[in-house]
């Protein structure tokens, strides 16, 4: 029996997933069915909640772990910002670690779709929790598949059970495919008229859950290991791992089925449409496999045809094959591989917002597009990509939000931190946030008026609001930030990659990987004892700088 919500302090529900167990428990004690089971849930969670909002309000701490006399029920809770986050277990089969885990991770989900919108909590409530109930049920359908993909994975992916990023080792591919990457994915990408205003920063391959190639761009941001768990976990929700036998059987000929769509294709939609900086190209690529005796590596014959990429340098294959000069054997496989991708080529462009270090500092939650190209069953290309100009505010407007939760922090303290007016970083505050407003040139009056409300309660010359006054002044004038924010790039339109861009690239990296697609999907299937990860630390999911590490297999 388990169980996962979120809910406000004034105990609304924003969000639920529970088990079959768990439901037909509350069924049978509440006669829940549709909306009379959020009733139940509401009916049954309301006092816990309550006392735990009133316990934080009065004694600025509450309980986060507890066990029911009778029925043993482990409840472990959360506050992040003004929502309660909730896990409980009744079967025994999870600890508070493995609760707590659940609740970081839904946390993270939380913020990777909604980015700094998430900081208020009440634009959050009302992402979360749309007043249509389809539109509702499309955002609890999502994080429910994806909570149930991850507690899949734990239980069958032995990365994901010690939350790490595991790689596959072949060092003669694994180099091939990074340059594949860099010169006839990123570049060819990045130099497109096609591309939208959009650049692709970081392109990977994956085999299943594990990592085969990874390339970012020269001037593209590192991506956090947890952050790369992810948004592997997000193609495994899209493009679910099937048996070995399915992903080893022959390519559907002429007429068949074509390649799996997604999962959820339709629950996440986007709001609208050089130097190695990976950690592929590097020594590590010339390690051997630690876990083998004597491992021979796989090296597969060449395809028929003279333009094979079994042998020849893929740069130079991708050049001939430009040319037009393919014999039947080429055409051929081309046209079966035309067949196999069917009619349209899913890749489900979505908004993503991931940690990144740039040149202006480290920035939480920037604003990417994911685009995930299955190849075959099992093995996907996945591209970042982000607009220059749209980074640019999305920094803007962390940093002046930085700057209102740290004045938020001070005003908490009290008198003991002095008149707010003395603060030193507040002058620099106001000039850059006189800035942003004036660049706005009035397209949002809502901030514009909460900006010009503070400024009158703590710069005018009359002695200064109270700190309630302020404070009040300050939620007001965040709150505006988070809806600019989510005007922008939750709300608005947005440039992507245009279809015949991806399905070309997605053509390229099939053609390339087809010799050792079956070699491969076996390899990742390997089982591989756990004594492979002695380094790892877990409990990694929160947002704060994680500590996975990168297996090898």
């Amino acid at each position: 029996m388990r169980c996962v919500l979120i809910a406000s302090t004034a105990a609304e529900l924003l969000f639920y997933w529970a088990d079959d167990a768990f439901l037909r428990r509350l069924r049978l004690s509440h006669a829940g069915q549709g909306p009379a089971l959020e009733d139940s849930l509401n009916t049954l969670f309301a006092p816990l909640i309550i006392s735990c909002a009133a316990l934080l309000e009065k004694l600025a701490d509450t309980y986060t772990c507890f066990t029911t006399e009778r029925e043993q029920h482990l409840h472990v809770l959360h506050m992040f910002g003004d929502c309660l986050y909730m896990a409980v277990n009744g079967d025994g089969t999870e600890s508070e670690d493995d609760l707590r885990r659940t609740l970081f991770l839904l946390r993270r989900l939380v913020e990777a779709h909604y980015g700094l919108v998430a900081l208020d909590c009440h634009l959050i409530r009302k992402e979360l929790r749309p007043a249509d109930s389809e539109q509702r049920e499309r955002v609890w359908s999502l994080l429910r598949g994806l909570l149930e993909t991850y507690s899949h994975l734990r239980e069958e992916d032995q990365s994901f059970a010690v939350e790490a990023v595991e790689r596959l080792i072949h060092p003669q591919l694994c180099e091939q495919c990074i340059e594949f990457l860099e010169r006839q994915v990123v570049q060819y990408i990045n130099t497109s008229p096609e591309r939208g205003g959009d650049e692709v920063g970081h392109a990977f391959l994956l085999v299943h859950t594990k990592l085969l190639a990874f390339y970012s761009s020269r001037n593209a941001s590192s991506i956090r290991p947890a952050d790369l768990l992810v948004l592997i976990l997000l193609v495994q929700d899209l493009y679910p791992s099937q048996t070995a036998e399915e992903e080893l059987g022959p390519q559907p000929a002429a007429g068949n089925v074509p390649l799996q769509g997604p999962k959820r294709s339709e629950s996440i939609p986007v709001s609208g449409s050089g130097s190695h900086n990976a950690v592929e190209k590097d020594s590590d690529d010339q390690d051997t496999d630690d876990l083998s005796v004597s491992e021979v590596y796989y090296t597969p014959e060449p395809s028929p045809g003279r333009h094979s990429t079994g042998s020849e340098s893929w740069s130079e294959g991708a050049e001939m094959l430009s040319t037009g000069e393919a014999d039947s054997a080429d055409v051929q496989i081309a046209e079966d591989l035309l067949q196999t991708l069917g009619p349209h080529v899913p890749s489900n462009p979505r908004r993503i917002f991931l940690d990144a270090n740039l040149r202006e500092g480290y920035c939480p939650l920037l604003p990417h597009t994911m685009h995930c190209l299955p190849l075959w069953p099992g093995i996907s290309l996945v591209l970042l990509t982000k607009q220059g100009p749209t980074t640019q505010v999305a920094i803007t407007l962390y940093q002046l939000l930085d700057g209102f939760l740290v004045l938020e922090r001070k005003l908490e303290e009290g008198p003991e931190a002095g008149s707010p007016r003395s603060y030193p970083f507040l002058a620099e505050l106001r000039q850059r946030m006189d800035k942003f407003v004036k660049k706005l040139s009035g397209q949002d009056i809502q901030l514009q008026n909460s900006w010009a409300d503070f400024k009158n309660k703590i710069f005018s010359r009359s002695e200064s609001g109270s700190s309630m006054e302020l404070l009040q002044a300050v939620t007001n004038v965040k709150r505006q930030l988070c809806s600019v924010y989510r005007q922008l790039f939750l709300a608005s339109s947005s440039h992507s990659l245009s279809q015949g861009l991806r399905a070309h690239v997605q053509k390229l990296m099939r053609e390339k990987l087809l010799d050792w697609r079956d070699f491969l999907l076996v390899k990742s299937r390997r089982n591989i004892t756990m004594v492979s990860y002695p380094s790892l630390q877990l409990g990694t999911w929160p947002v704060e700088e994680g500590s996975q590490g990168v297996a090898e297999s």
